[in-house]
C-alpha cells in the first residue's frame, strides 16, 4: 500500500520560514520523481516544485523560485520543501506527489501517488 504522509505545516507570519516534509512508504522511493503542489481556497491545485530521482534536477513555479527549495533524502524515503520569505499568497494546502516515470512534470495528472496534504497559513 502506497502512502505519502506530509507534515510540518502550520501558521507563520509573512517573511517567515517553514519546512514541510513528505514521508513515503510502499514504493521504491528512489525510483520516483517527487513533486509538491498546493491548493488555495477557491483555486485549482497548482504546481510548486519537483525533484528528480537522484535530486540532481529540480524545478520551481515562478511564484516560488528563489524562495522555496526542494530536496530529498532517499535513505529516509522523504522529500522536503523549505519555504522562506513566505507571503500571505502562499497560504494553501500543500500536497506531495510521486511519479514513477522519468522527467519532471508540472501537471498534477502526471503524478500517480498523492499525500493527504498539510495546511500552510501565512499571516500578514
Amino acid at each position: 500500500q502506497v502512502q505519502l504522509v506530509e507534515s510540518g505545516g502550520g501558521l507563520v507570519q509573512a517573511g517567515g520560514s517553514l519546512r514541510v516534509s513528505c514521508a513515503a512508504s510502499g514504493i521504491i522511493f528512489s525510483w520516483h520523481v517527487m513533486g509538491w503542489f498546493r491548493q488555495a481556497p477557491g483555486k485549482e491545485r497548482e504546481f510548486v516544485s519537483a525533484i528528480s530521482t537522484s535530486g540532481g534536477s529540480t524545478d520551481y513555479a515562478d511564484s516560488v523560485r528563489g524562495r522555496f527549495t526542494i530536496s530529498r533524502d532517499n535513505a529516509k524515503n522523504t522529500v522536503y520543501l523549505q519555504m522562506n520569505s513566505l507571503k500571505p499568497e502562499d497560504t494553501a494546502v500543500y500536497y506531495c506527489a510521486g511519479r514513477s516515470k522519468v522527467g519532471l512534470r508540472y501537471a498534477s495528472n502526471e503524478y500517480e501517488y498523492w499525500g493527504q496534504g498539510t495546511q500552510v497559513a501565512v499571516s500578514s
